[in-house]
Parts: C-alpha cells; sequence; structure tokens
C-alpha cells in the first residue's frame, strides 16, 4: 500500500516540533492566532502562500524544505535552485574562490549540504596527504576521507575526540535538516573502526586548549599539525545551492603548526 505523502499541516507540525516549539510559541512569534496554527496542522484550514513562508521563517526551515511545504500547501516553489556551475554564480563562484586562496598557506575548502567537496585551495593537499584513491575518485565526500581506514583516520592523532566531534557536529546538522542523506552518512561513519593504538577521548578541560575547541591534530613530515575550525556560510542567500554552501577554514593552532604550514605549502 502506497503511503500519503505529508500534508503542509503534517510537515509544520514536524519542523515546529523539531524546533521544540509550541503551538502557543509559534504562533506568538507568526503573529497569528494559535487557533489558526491549530487548524493549519490538523488540516481543518489550508493556509495562503504568505503564511507558509511566514511559518517556515519564523521556524528556521532550510530553503530546500521550505520550497517542499510551499509544494505540499498546493503552491509554486518560492526559492529557486540552480547548480552551482551557472552563469548567475559567477560572481559567488569568483567569492568562494577569494576566500580560500586568501587563507593559504593555510587549508581551506568548500563544500554542500552533505559534505561533498566543492572547491578547495592548494593547502588542503596538505590534509589530503596519503588518502587513497578511491576516496578521491568522483564526488569526495569531506568527513567520509576524514574518518575512513584508508582516508586521515591513521594520521589523526586526537582520533577518539576529533571523530566524537564529526558526530555531534553531524547530528546537529541532522536535527536542524532532517536530510536523509546525512542520516546515512552518519550511520555509515559509525561502522568505521577506531585505527588501533587510537588515544581514549579525555575530557574536553583535560584538553590543551582548555576545552575551547575540539582541534583537528594530523601527523605529518614536518611533525604534529593541530588546527582549529571556522565556518562561513551565505547568510543572505536566497537561492537553495547557495544557501547549503559551506566554507570550512583551518587555522594553524600553535606557532608550529603556521610555520610548518608555510614550508609544507611552498614545497607543494
Amino acid at each position: 500500500m502506497l503511503k500519503e505523502p505529508p500534508t503542509v499541516g503534517d510537515l509544520l507540525r514536524d519542523w515546529r516540533r523539531r524546533r521544540r516549539m509550541s503551538q502557543l510559541d509559534l504562533a506568538l512569534d507568526a503573529e497569528i492566532s494559535q487557533r489558526h496554527l491549530s487548524f493549519v496542522e490538523s488540516g481543518r484550514a489550508s493556509p495562503s502562500r504568505e503564511m507558509v513562508l511566514r511559518l517556515t521563517e519564523r521556524l528556521a526551515v532550510p530553503l530546500r524544505e521550505r520550497n517542499t511545504i510551499l509544494v505540499a500547501a498546493g503552491f509554486a516553489p518560492h526559492y529557486r535552485e540552480r547548480p552551482l556551475h551557472a552563469p548567475a554564480f559567477a560572481v559567488a563562484r569568483a567569492m568562494i574562490e577569494r576566500i580560500l586562496r586568501g587563507h593559504e598557506p593555510h587549508p581551506a575548502l568548500a563544500v554542500d549540504r552533505h559534505w561533498t567537496l566543492l572547491s578547495a585551495n592548494r593547502a588542503t593537499a596538505v590534509l589530503l596527504s596519503g588518502t587513497a584513491g578511491q576516496l578521491t575518485a568522483g564526488a569526495i565526500n569531506v568527513l567520509r576521507i576524514s574518518l575512513h581506514p584508508d582516508g586521515l583516520a591513521s594520521r589523526i592523532l586526537n582520533f577518539a575526540a576529533w571523530r566524537r566531534h564529526v558526530f555531534d557536529r553531524l547530528a546537529h546538522e541532522i536535527d536542524v535538516s532532517a536530510d536523509p542523506v546525512l542520516i546515512e552518512l552518519l550511520d555509515e561513519l559509525k561502522t568505521y573502526p577506531v585505527p588501533p593504538g587510537a588515544a581514549p577521548c579525555r575530557r574536553p578541560d583535560d584538553d590543551a586548549l582548555g576545552g575551547l575547541a575540539v582541534p583537528l591534530v594530523l601527523s605529518s613530515e614536518a611533525g604534529p599539525l593541530s588546527f582549529l575550525s571556522t565556518t562561513t556560510v551565505f547568510g543572505t542567500a536566497v537561492d537553495v545551492t547557495l544557501s547549503e554552501v559551506t566554507i570550512e577554514a583551518f587555522f594553524p593552532a600553535d606557532p608550529e603548526t603556521a610555520t610548518a604550514m608555510q614550508r609544507l605549502t611552498a614545497a607543494g
């Protein structure tokens, strides 16, 4: 038996619960009556296009899912989705490349919503050194590379802590987006073995950074490299594709890493 697709009320209720908001909280935030919201969620009332856009904006629903809710309500998608190589993205692509190049000699890369690599600067090759060919052929998933036994796993000196950080971050993204591909990716990553001899995960306050952040510590020909990462997104994007681009920039966590990256990148 075919399963009935979710209604607009079902989808709005699911996102409201995902955001841990009561009907009253959302109604007040959207400046509508709780009674009307209840009727929309139960299917007793049909929301206008403007109402769907207002509710999904208050719920911080990702643009892709906002289009899905609009379609369920009987409306056309509001947010365009074009491939990143489309002419309309020329300025955005140039901006991304400037950010990546400007971050050298330290690694920086751009990924899509599923952590598929879109672009990277020259210094990123230092991070990926020694990665098996099957992981870098075709679409490259950077989280898969980071934890796969044929990827970076054996080079990550704080593997247990980094693995926990990746799992926590991915779980948060799943909570925010409800993306089934990310759910499958997290399940896959959890099956990867821990490298032999990996140190156990310490308490955050035992870390050299005082528990402020989880560094990525890699072995290299120049000795240990320790990085802190930052995330950049296009906060005002109104195109689905651009809203899902994330730039990950890695900064040296100590002077030794900064010096080593200057040499390693120049040598490459």
